[in-house]
């Protein structure tokens, strides 16, 4: 056995066993979380890890960044075959797998382009990184300098390897030919000597000591999601999407609730610390941050990791009385702070674009949890809400026997009346907004008018229908949303309910997918959708002298598009009546919230630029003449963001059902 051999023998077991040390610690630390299955449906599992890890759809929403990023993910994998080889050949001396024919001179060929590409990768992301300075990847110094060393280094091992190639072709160590399309000219360089063989030595060294340097250093650089991101997606929520997971307020073993400290996660919201990639694709779409809030949502995740790094070894060694201050830390006090969770819109926008698949909201909202029902801890102006969520049955202090009033003379028969909800094609959720806002009741007028012409039969529950219970959730608040919740079903199942249409995407979206968690099955559909289908199914035509010559530009409430991929309904609908549409720069599922969500609604905005404002521009800025909307709180906001910008009287922000209806009924 030569020196050599016995040298990276020896490298080979320490630096495999100091990797699975790593690993163990890793492992060791996620089974401090709380369970969580997420071994269910392995075929969806499966397919998710094939379009979103090893395709890299979601990268690819940014064109550029995702192209390099691309290139290096599969030169890398497409390299394996060749790192393999050379583990193999330092363990037991020169191997390669050219037994495998055609087959390998194939693989050969892809490595040398995948070399060329993992260059353009580095370069491209260095450039973008430290030449142009893309806002998302100034985080600190820190963060940069383990960037550049990763890169650095991955630049490093496919040079190394075009280069062994090229040394070995030149020796005779390998046959040239058009697998080696690169190395093949770079053996140019080289002559037929012993120096020659030094230096492929070299090459060889360098690239098999980069590479298990790589290795090593992972597990302590944010660029552990090399080796977590499969996972994470592998393991990402099947739930339906948007839907929070309820407490089970009936255990009485349940001590403390939501979200304090770090074992209070569970083990899969550990695993998302560990896998964020500190890329600020979250903190680029997050509404709060981008209007000077507090809030980053790529933070909140880097937080929980860092409390994670300081208190799990304690945790693991059963050391807690020798590290009292440590302990005494928690992840809400001294890490994330109550501003940072209440600046929240729960807009989705950060998991949405998430390349890893981390659930930034979820843990947002259990963070809150912890805040409301263990201390009781929350902005004083949702004190108000929550009493009159308890009391009249929604968050603004209107008296719950005016619940049905916006309805008298449109003859809308309520549940009560008409007994059994298999006397009617569907039951109209009207939602607190549409009951009670002096704006938004116009909408539900309008949206009963266009059923009522479409030969729609439906009725109202009126007086017995209170808040969906979506308001007290997002804001922390389990107990009250799902006693609201709990109520509302079995109002639905005495009239044995089946179908229901909402006006307000937070009605529809609780409805649709947390009202199940709790016995509530029902067939639930968005005006905008039900609108369509009607227009769609030709029960409501519009006149050809009746078209709109007017432009419209559609705000997406994040509700309808991030939360249940309601994108294309409400356009068709707004084009049936002959508008122009002109789209935003962000739209659809990019789409900028208009800062109400969350329970940000009744919370004030005093830091930084109001949100609204950030979306209204934004709007103006199309030039159309009307702002179309399909929320109540969006309709709040946007109207509010117009009269600020002083164009109320060239802009009109309207309901996707008021201006059919307009369209039907113009003369």
């Amino acid at each position: 056995m030569e020196i050599g051999q016995i040298v990276f023998i020896i490298v080979f077991l320490i630096s495999f066993s100091f990797f699975g040390i790593s690993i163990k610690r890793l492992i060791t630390t996620l089974q401090l979380g709380k369970s969580d299955n997420r071994f269910d449906n392995i075929p969806t599992r499966l397919k998710n890890v094939f379009t979103i890890a090893l395709l890299q759809t979601k990268l690819l929403r940014e064109p550029i960044s995702g192209t390099f990023h691309l290139f290096i993910f599969w030169g890398f994998i497409a390299l394996s075959l060749a790192v393999v080889e050379s583990l193999i050949e330092g363990l037991f001396g020169h191997f390669s797998f050219s037994f495998l024919g055609i087959g390998y001179k194939v693989i050969t060929f892809s490595q040398e382009i995948s070399c060329l590409l993992v260059m353009v990768g580095v370069i491209g992301s260095l450039w973008r990184r430290f030449i142009t300075k893309v806002k998302r990847l100034q985080v600190d110094a820190h963060g940069s300098k383990d960037a550049a060393m990763i890169l650095s280094w991955i630049f490093l091992i496919v040079t190394f390897t075009l280069f062994q190639n090229a040394a070995r072709i030149k020796m005779n160590m390998i046959e040239e030919g058009w697998q080696y399309p690169v190395s093949s000219l770079l053996s140019s360089m080289f002559a037929y000597n012993q120096t020659t063989y030094i230096a492929e030595n070299i090459f060889w060294w360098g690239h098999i000591t980069f590479v298990l340097a790589f290795l090593n250093y992972l597990p302590y650089s944010k660029h552990l999601h090399v080796l977590t991101s499969v996972p994470n997606v592998f393991f990402s929520s099947l739930k339906p999407k948007g839907a929070l997971i309820p407490i089970n307020l009936q255990d009485e073993t349940l001590t403390k609730f939501g979200v304090t400290d770090i074992e209070d996660l569970t083990w899969k919201q550990l695993l998302d610390g560990y896998t964020c990639t500190e890329c600020g694709r979250c903190e680029s779409v997050c509404p709060a941050n981008i209007t000077g809030k507090s809030l980053s949502p790529r933070k909140i995740i880097v937080d929980t990791r860092r409390r994670t790094s300081e208190k799990s070894p304690i945790m693991i060694a059963g050391t807690a009385e020798a590290n009292q201050q440590i302990i005494s830390n928690t992840l809400l006090d001294n890490y994330i702070t109550d501003e940072e969770l209440w600046s929240c819109t729960t807009c989705m926008a950060c998991v949405h674009e998430c390349p890893v698949m981390i659930e930034h909201v979820d843990e947002i909202v259990d963070m809150r949890r912890g805040l409301v029902l263990n201390e009781s801890r929350f902005p004083p102006e949702l004190k108000t809400v929550f009493d009159n969520l308890e009391r009249n049955f929604t968050p603004w202090g209107f008296s719950h026997s005016t619940r049905a009033d916006w309805s008298e003379g449109l003859n809308i028969p309520p549940m009560a009346q008409v007994g059994d909800a298999k006397n009617v094609d569907v039951l109209f959720w009207v939602g607190c907004a549409g009951a009670y806002d002096a704006r938004y009741k116009k909408v539900s007028v309008a949206f009963s008018k266009l059923m009522q012409h479409a030969g729609i039969s439906f009725a109202i529950l009126g007086t017995e229908e209170k808040c969906n219970g979506d308001a007290a959730r997002r804001m922390g608040n389990e107990y009250l949303a799902q006693t609201m919740m709990t109520e509302n079903i079995e109002t639905l199942n005495r009239y044995n309910v089946k179908k229901i249409v909402a006006t307000c995407p937070h009605c529809f979206h609780s409805l649709k997918k947390e009202y199940p968690q709790f016995g509530g099955n029902f067939e639930v559909v968005h005006h905008t959708d039900f609108l369509n289908s009607l227009v769609e199914e030709g029960k409501i035509t519009i006149p050809a002298e009746n078209k709109s010559s007017g432009s419209v530009t559609y705000h997406d409430s994040c509700y309808l598009s991030r939360y249940n991929d309601i994108i294309d309904s409400p356009r068709k609908t707004l084009e049936s009546t002959g508008a122009e549409l002109v789209e935003m720069h962000r739209s659809k599922d990019k789409g900028l919230c208009c800062g109400a969500g969350g329970g940000r609604m009744w919370m004030e905005e005093t830091t930084g630029k109001r949100i609204n404002i950030e979306r209204t521009e934004e709007a103006l800025s199309t030039g159309a003449t009307t702002v179309a909307s399909a929320c109540p709180f969006c309709m709040t906001m946007m109207s509010d963001g117009v009269k600020e910008k002083n164009a109320a009287e060239k802009v009109q922000v309207r309901d996707v059902a008021e201006i059919l209806l307009d369209a039907i009924e113009r003369t």
